[in-house]
């Protein structure tokens, strides 16, 4: 399994236009280029990260030679527009050492 953590920064009042954005454009993603999917975190000051596993590195460069373009161009629009310019980056990619993450729901 490999894992990417990414975070943006997003522009004041468009945080729901950035995590809808986001979803859809994450469905596309698994679904078109072979992710497991992904997880958003919003923090402070309109800072997000998300986590993102892949099967492995592979695949997750596969998916990167394409710049991810995946087919729901409206979703890329939506979070392209609510991020502050510059402020995307990749800030971890690598394999999984441990998982001991566990699926529970509240």
């Amino acid at each position: 399994m490999f894992a990417v953590i990414y975070r943006w920064r997003v522009i004041p009042g468009l945080e729901a236009q950035f995590e809808e954005g986001w979803a859809r454009g994450t469905a596309k993603i698994a679904a078109e280029f072979g992710g497991w999917g992904s997880r958003l975190h919003r923090g402070e000051a309109g800072v997000y990260v998300a986590y993102a596993q892949w099967p492995d590195e592979a695949t997750w460069r596969r998916a990167m030679d394409t710049r991810m373009h995946h087919s729901d161009d409206e979703a890329r629009k939506m979070y392209r527009a609510a991020i502050e310019p510059g402020s995307f980056e990749t800030l971890f990619a690598g394999p999984v050492a441990h998982d001991l993450l566990e699926l529970r729901r509240p």
